[in-house]
């Protein structure tokens, strides 16, 4: 007879491998960190729109925040956003570290300094703002009361109602990723938009797969835990769009070879 430990090794072995899925009949997109890079979120939005005319499905559409920054069109990324409904979809928009940092500087010139090294400065030029030549509490201020005068009504309430995370199915939908060791439905703000190493590093099954963006990688990043499809796109020309369906993984991307199945 066999002993304890051998038993329980069989028994986890014969466990079957779970496998995470998408709800029936449907198909979810979701799209990384696009950062000012308007031209590249409208060739990627067409061949998600090819894509979708291939089978009928409830189609959904994720994005996973960082609009803004960095790129020089985060405006024009925003009207696009803005003018997206189509009959028969679903869209999320949720909300990255750089919308955040956005909203802070409305509320806070000094935010300023720590946003350029976001890239605050070609936000603030593609809404007509010249960016602080200086590093003053004057120029900033200066600053932040031209970019609040200039954000458009629609484009501020598109910020401030970014959720930070969805659902569906056996996936979860976060800009940066969640906090190891802390309930799903218990998730802090500030670690969703902002989290990195410690998310990173972890081999923690959640209950859900986590996609996420916020890291930049060359490739989608895929693990039994999280898939990661910042691809890099301000610099790198690649957006990344995960499509999911049924138990199916595949990928999407303004870079051909880039595109997995």
């Amino acid at each position: 007879m066999p002993d304890t430990r051998e038993w329980l090794h069989r028994l986890w072995t014969r466990r079957p491998e779970w496998k995470p899925s998408a709800p029936a009949g449907a198909r979810v997109y979701a799209v990384g960190d696009i950062h000012g890079r308007c031209d590249l979120l409208q060739a990627l939005l067409e061949q998600v729109w090819t894509d979708a005319a291939q089978t009928e499905c409830a189609n959904t559409l994720v994005f996973l925040g960082d609009y803004i920054d960095r790129g020089p069109q985060s405006r024009e990324v925003i009207d696009l956003l803005l003018g997206l409904p189509r009959p028969g979809w679903e869209f999320v928009m949720l909300r990255g570290n750089h919308e955040q940092m956005a909203l802070a500087f409305c509320e806070d010139a000094a935010v300023y300094r720590t946003w350029r090294d976001y890239g605050g400065a070609q936000t603030l030029a593609s809404y007509g703002v010249r960016p602080p030549a200086f590093d003053s509490a004057e120029e900033f201020t200066k600053a932040r009361e031209v970019f609040v005068g200039m954000l458009p009504l629609s484009h501020r309430d598109f910020l401030m109602a970014l959720p930070y995370s969805h659902a569906v199915g056996d996936y979860l939908f976060v800009h940066a990723g969640i906090r190891p060791g802390i309930p799903l439905d218990a998730q802090a703000p500030d670690d969703m938009m902002w989290i990195r190493d410690d998310f990173l590093s972890s081999g923690r099954m959640w209950g859900k797969v986590v996609v996420h963006g916020h890291s930049p990688s060359e490739r989608p990043v895929v693990r039994k835990n999280r898939i990661g499809i910042d691809t890099g796109a301000y610099a790198t020309g690649c957006l990344t769009a995960l499509v999911l369906e049924g138990e199916g993984r595949r990928f999407l991307s303004t870079k051909r070879d880039q595109g997995q199945r």
